[in-house]
């Protein structure tokens, strides 16, 4: 059995890890990536995969994407929280990182 776990998730369950990326960069801020499928649609997403896209800095959350129980997909930019339109997950990723390109002010 895996356990996914991040920001507020904690939940055992089969699953089947997809994506898991960690980047470190040298001004501290983090970027960790991590996807999931799993075998029942997460309540309030209508897809088999469990995520967790984050960019901040330890205790600092700038940039996060995922779809925590019950809320569905969605995301978080600096202190907004809203609702995402998830197609796939590389659009998904894409998105995240054009976020954070903007946020940074540089590619990456």
């Amino acid at each position: 059995m895996t356990t996914y776990g991040g920001r507020c998730h904690n939940v055992p369950m089969k699953a089947e890890r997809v994506v898991c990326e960690r980047i470190v960069f040298g001004d501290g801020a983090i970027i960790d990536i991590k996807v999931w499928r799993v075998p029942a649609q997460m309540p309030g997403s209508k897809h088999f995969l469990k995520y967790l896209l984050f960019y901040g800095k330890p205790a600092l959350r700038l940039i996060c994407y995922d779809n925590e129980r019950g809320k569905g997909d969605h995301r978080h930019y600096d202190q907004h929280e809203e609702r995402y339109g998830f197609i796939s997950i590389e659009q998904m990723l894409a998105d995240f990182r054009s976020d954070v390109e903007k946020l940074r002010g540089e590619r990456i």
